[in-house]
Order: structure tokens, then sequence, then C-alpha cells
């Protein structure tokens, strides 16, 4: 059957080099009893090879045009589930049985929100295999000080802990985009006891990137800013420090520090 095209419009680029799939089962360290939450399937490539080593597959795509396409490539796997939907917007936690593993080729323009939600969002999974734009890849682990960190770095460094890398090459993708792009894989690691508040804080430390952390903690309303420079200089920061300077262990000690 013709194969729709891919729409730009909801940052489409279909995996059809069948060589990278071996990567990404490796990073993912796949395993009979997991259950693989897929986001993004586009014509079912990693699907298929998913399907054949999970005991299941969550599959979630928003295009319904690709139902026809989706349906015959994966008919033959009686463990894979399709779910048409926006990712963002369906409560994937309700998702029977629970995934335990995000594998997927996730489409640009939901990549980092999707992450950054399943991260409390989706407490049953335990280690995740994206792949995405390199510059997004590079963000998820950057360092401080960086111009790549920011509050996504500090949000997924305080949940999770990285276990692979590997960048792609362009050619992988039908089409080829415009950018370049890497396969990233992280562990889950145990989240803050007030992790809520750590996510809170973080957000508003970098609304304003360019102001020091304890007017930005004021502009946000979740503490004054002499009461945010104490809690900085009880965790040994001087209250002039800005958001970009601060490591991730450090806002989960901030935050307990601003709640006592």
């Amino acid at each position: 059957m013709t194969r729709p095209a891919a729409k730009k419009a909801l940052g489409q680029h279909f995996l059809v080099d069948e060589n990278l799939l071996g990567v990404i089962g490796r990073l993912a360290e796949l395993d009979v009893d997991d259950v693989a939450l897929e986001v993004g399937p586009g014509q079912g490539v990693l699907t298929n090879y998913l399907a054949e080593r999970v005991a299941r597959v969550h599959a979630v795509e928003v295009d319904r045009s690709l139902a026809p396409a989706l349906d015959e490539s994966v008919g033959d796997h009686a463990n894979v589930e399709l779910h048409f939907g926006d990712a963002l917007r369906l409560d994937l936690a309700a998702f029977d049985p629970l995934p335990t593993k995000l594998v997927s080729n996730l489409p640009y323009n939901i990549a980092t929100p999707l992450v950054v939600e399943s991260l409390d969002g989706l407490p049953s999974v335990k280690h995740w295999t994206v792949m995405v734009q390199r510059e997004v890849a590079e963000r998820f682990f950057a360092w401080p000080s960086t111009k790549a960190y920011g509050a996504v770095s500090v949000l997924v460094q305080v949940a999770a802990e990285r276990t692979g890398f590997h960048a792609v090459s362009r050619t992988v993708f039908r089409p080829r985009p415009n950018v370049d792009s890497a396969l990233v894989a992280f562990r889950r690691r145990e989240l803050p006891a007030r992790y809520p508040e750590v996510k809170r804080l973080v957000t508003a430390a970098f609304a304003h990137r360019r102001k020091r952390l304890a007017n930005s903690v004021e502009l946000a309303a979740l503490a004054s800013r002499d009461e945010a420079a104490a809690a900085l200089e009880a965790i040994g920061r001087e209250p002039s420090v800005r958001a970009e300077e601060l490591e991730p262990v450090e806002f989960v000690a901030l935050a307990d520090a601003l709640r006592r």
C-alpha cells in the first residue's frame, strides 16, 4: 500500500533505517517482561522491533491517517495496542498494563514536554530511550553554567541518570530533518519527597534567566527575596547567585530550605 507522507506540522520524521534498531534495543536494555510505551510510531518500524522483544507495546499516534499503514505493519503482533490521540493529552498513566519503559523516536515538537511530564506523571516508567534533536539530548544532561543548562536539565537530572548516548545520522529518517538527532537513554532515580515543590522552584528560577535567583523566586511568589536569600545562604550559596550556577541537587536542597 502507499505509505502516507510525513506531516511537517506534526514534527514527523519516520525512522526507515532498520540498522539503528539494534542500537535502540541495546540502549533500552529490553527484557521480555517489559511494557514499552512508544510515542510517534509512524509507520511501525520500531513498533515491530519492540513487539518481538517485550511483553506489550503501547503505541501512541496522533495522526489517524497512519492507521492503515500501522495496522498492516503490526497486524501480526497481538501484543501491540494502538492508541490514537495526542500523547500530551491522553492519560498515559491509565494504560493497562502500565508502561515500564519509554522507547520512542519522538516527534520533535513534543519531545521535551513529554519527557519532562513523564518524570512524575508516569511513575511506572523506570527507563527512557528516546530519539530527539541532538541539542535537546544534550540539554537533558547539560552542566551548570553552560548555555544548554536550564530548567529541563535540572528536572531530568533530579529524576534520572544518563545511561547512554548515540549520535544519529540524518539519513536514517524520511524525510531527512534539517537538524542532527541523537538517542539518549536514562534510568529513573528516586524522586525527592516533595518533587512538585522542586519543579515549581526550578521553573520559576529559570523563568528570568538573567535575574538573580532570589529575585526570580520572589517574582514567582514562592518566597520573598529576603527569604530566598536566606535559603541560599543556608545551602552555602551567595544571595547573588543565578539559577544557571546551581547544580540539580542544590535545587532540591534549596526547596527544602525554603520550606523551613
